[in-house]
């Protein structure tokens, strides 16, 4: 049984590894100054913090149209047997349930909508483990379960420089962010059943990503081999300074960079800094 791996562009996996591991990616779009752009199509990470800079309004994003999944599904059906598709929490995104309704609507392969219930490259560590796994032959369902083993490993974090995107995004409560702003916080967030909640607020970035480390420490002294990624909106020399620092203090973990593109940029701002962390994969 021949398995196909699609995700969505929000887990920005580099094009190179997406092509090395056959996954295929359903862009999402960004709206800027009224044009819209497909993320990792018609617009990089480092093109989209250039360009809101000169914006007075606040990007929008957007979900796949359901026909592109019919359309990405239809095509896979020539080759494949089964598709898993991997997306954005549920609880931020309609993409799920796109992928969700384009799979009652396409013949002749049987596919698995999987709500990552996350975001970004920790999203993208699904997409990865099950590429690899369909690569070894396993059959959807036996992938399906190995992701779902997975999904007790995975934790994230993240810190934002400024809650007003988070909130005009309808991320976030309006009473939240008032009062980190009003404080002056620099509040840590992570994803609870599916929706974005705080953590902690914490007073300064430096003291945030410390506590992240201080959390992730937890996980380390378990004595299970670990993955973790680095996520920044922007800031990718910090990033890499970041994750020099914890490679020299944590040489067992498989540490990489990643970044938040134009459409969790566009909720979470320039600056944000994030680090997610899961069980090493095969």
């Amino acid at each position: 049984m021949k398995t196909a791996i699609v995700t969505d562009s929000t887990a920005y996996i580099p094009k190179e590894l997406r092509d090395q591991l056959n996954i295929h990616m359903i862009p999402l779009d960004v709206i800027i100054g009224g044009k819209s752009y497909r993320e990792e199509v018609d617009i990089s990470a480092s093109g989209f913090y250039e360009l809101v800079k000169n914006e007075d309004k606040l990007p929008t994003t957007s979900q796949p149209a359901l026909g592109s999944f019919v359309d990405l599904y239809e095509s896979l059906a020539q080759n494949y047997d089964a598709v898993i598709s991997i997306h954005l929490s549920s609880g931020i995104s309609g993409t799920f349930q796109g992928a969700h309704q384009a799979q009652g609507m396409v013949e002749n392969i049987e596919i698995h909508p999987y709500d990552s219930e996350i975001s970004c490259m920790v999203q993208g560590f699904y997409a990865i483990e099950a590429a690899r796994l369909a690569k070894q032959g396993l059959a959807a369902k036996e992938i399906v379960a190995k992701l779902d083993g997975l999904k007790h490993s995975v934790n994230a974090y993240f810190m934002v420089d400024d809650l007003s995107h988070l909130q005009r995004g309808g991320r976030l409560s309006s009473a939240q962010a008032i009062i980190g702003s009003l404080l002056q916080v620099k509040p840590l967030l992570h994803f609870v059943d599916k929706v974005i909640v705080p953590f902690e607020k914490i007073r300064t970035r430096k003291k945030a990503l410390k506590r992240i480390v201080d959390i992730f420490e937890q996980d380390v002294n378990k004595g299970e081999p670990l993955q973790a990624v680095i996520i920044h909106a922007n800031r990718e020399k910090e990033a890499y300074e970041w994750r020099e620092e914890l490679q020299e203090t944590y040489p067992d973990v498989d540490f990489t960079v990643s970044y938040f593109g134009p459409v969790i940029g566009t909720h979470l701002g320039e600056g944000a800094m994030g680090f997610g962390w899961s069980r090493k994969m095969s």
